[in-house]
Parts: C-alpha cells; structure tokens; sequence
C-alpha cells in the first residue's frame, strides 16, 4: 500500500477485475462526464465534458518512477481513481511514459465511455493494453436516471463513439454493464443493450453491479439469479457475470505509519475489514485495533451492506 506522501497514486489495491492494481489519478475529486447513481466515489463536485491538465504532468512521472523502480508485483497499472480519466490532457503522454520507461507493466484504462469518440483521446489511449468502458443501457431515458451526464451527452453518441474507438484501438476492450435493478435488468432492455454489444465487439462482456456503498440509498445489488438471467440474454459466461474479488500477494508491510495507510485506504474508497486486510497487508487484528481507536473520529462513517460493513473517511 503507498504511503501518503503520493499525491496521485495509490494502492495496490485489490480489483474485481483486474487485480493487484496499482492506481494512477489524474484528475481532482471528483470530476466526472457522469454523476452516476451508484459511483463509490460519491457525488460528482464538477461534471463536464471539458478537458484540462489537472496536474502538471511531471509530478505524476516522477511518483511512478520512484514506486515502480523497485519492480512490485502487479497485474496491472490502472488509471482511474477520483473521477473521469479521459478528462485529463495529461494521459496520453503519462501512458506512453509507462510503456516506454517500465514496458514490462500492463495499462488499464477504466472510463464511462463518454469521451472515446474524440480522436484526440483515442491517440492518446492507443498505447494502452486493455481500455475497460460502461454501456450499460441503450434507453436514453434509462440512461438520464442511471449516470445523470453532462449537458450534451447522449447515449446514441456514446455507442458511436465506442463503435469508432473498436476501429482504431489495437488493445482489449472490456466492456462493463452495469446492473441497477429496477432500471435496466428487463429481458427487452437487455436485448436491445445485446445488438449494440455485437456492434461495438469487445473482446470481454463483464456484468457488474453494487459491491460498495454508493450515493444513492435506493440502488441496490443485483443477486444471483438476475445476474444468471442477465448473462443468459446477453449471451455471456458466468465467469463474467460472478466477478470474484482477487487479491494479489501483499509483499511486506506497507510504508508509513499504519493508520495513516487505513484512511488513506477508506478515503479513496469505501472498504470492509477484509478488504483492508487485503489490501494493506496489515495483520486483521492491528485493522480491528485501528478501527476502533477511528471510530470516535466524526471522519469515520459506516454503512452495512450484503458484504458486511464498509468503512469510509469523510473530509480532510
């Protein structure tokens, strides 16, 4: 786990889909297309579709130089974090930076999708090993409810763009739909979202739904069976329907001082006991001790969900 002195990198942390992943942010909290319904991340604070350079890129060279020269163990290098990554002017080069200074390491890239139509982003994404985007309906309407974008964003445009992006980009892409009972799990909706799938042809379909607590109290995860039914209607594998947690091998203790590592850990993220332990390699029992010593903290918020309860740091 990195230390706080890291202002745009973090992890390693544990991944449904890809890993042990070290993470790359380049963009402030949290600045988005998207304002969805069940983002982890909380709110959206700024949400447009104008791009920026957030951070000078040099900053972040110079913290993946110094955590990477030691050659941790990872799947992958993820750029994600606080908001929409594809915002950021910087990423193209940042990327590059990666493949050209540490080629040995695998790129990901996790985006809503929204941007990828722009020509100036699939440039600067080409580099990259595998490109993971959302479509998760093909109903404008159910889409308004679902991500709640930016003025001017529609989701035919979004298809199209994904569409072109499939023409152009030499990588993977693995498409995410994302289920929100209630919204987009019917057998038409499903159908429909199927024909779009089989234009833009990505090399994975993975279904996904709400594992953290998101923003909205009302979304809820979708079980078992709706999972199975919906894998049936798109014409996918369970393998890709159940995405198990995987966790890679923490090595040693992470740097800094251990409750400094814990609320860097729920800051970012809402996360459970187990996936503290995980995630930062400290002993359970030490997690325990720091969380209860946390818990008269006003920062500290809980909420209880099918997983168990997760932990998260509210402010500064």
């Amino acid at each position: 786990m990195i230390a706080m002195q890291y202002m745009h990198i973090f992890g390693p942390v544990a991944s449904r889909r890809l890993g042990r992943s070290l993470g790359v942010d380049l963009v402030p909290h949290k600045v988005c297309s998207f304002d969805c319904v069940y983002c982890e991340v909380g709110r959206t604070t700024l949400k447009t579709t104008t791009r920026q350079e957030f951070f000078p890129p040099e900053e972040v060279e110079r913290e993946l130089f110094m955590f990477l020269s030691s050659r941790p163990d990872l799947d992958f290098i993820t750029f994600s974090g606080s908001g929409e990554p594809t915002l950021s002017l910087s990423i193209g080069r940042v990327i590059r930076f990666i493949k050209d200074t540490f080629p040995g390491y695998r790129v990901a890239v996790l985006t809503n999708g929204s941007l990828l139509g722009n020509g100036d982003i699939q440039d600067a994404l080409r580099p990259a090993d595998v490109v993971l985007p959302t479509l998760s309906t093909v109903d404008e309407e159910t889409f308004q409810k679902i991500h709640r974008p930016a003025a001017g964003v529609s989701v035919r445009a979004i298809i199209e763009g994904l569409c072109r992006f499939r023409e152009t980009y030499p990588g993977e892409i693995w498409l995410e739909v994302f289920l929100v009972p209630g919204l987009n799990t019917g057998d038409d909706a499903l159908r429909a979202l199927r024909e779009a799938i089989g234009r833009i042809r990505p090399d994975r379909v993975q279904l996904n739904t709400l594992d953290r607590p998101g923003p909205e109290p009302w979304v809820r995860a979708a079980g078992t069976g709706e999972l199975q039914r919906a894998a049936r209607i798109l014409g996918i594998g369970e393998e890709e329907a159940f995405l198990p947690l995987r966790y890679g091998e923490v090595q040693g203790r992470p740097p800094g001082d251990a409750q400094s590592v814990v609320i860097e850990a729920i800051r970012r993220r809402p996360a459970t006991l187990e996936d503290l332990v995980a995630q930062t390699g400290l002993h359970r029992q030490e997690v325990i001790k720091l969380l209860r010593a946390l818990s008269a903290d006003p920062h500290l918020k809980t909420r209880r969900e099918a997983r168990g309860t997760f932990y998260c740091w509210s402010g500064d």
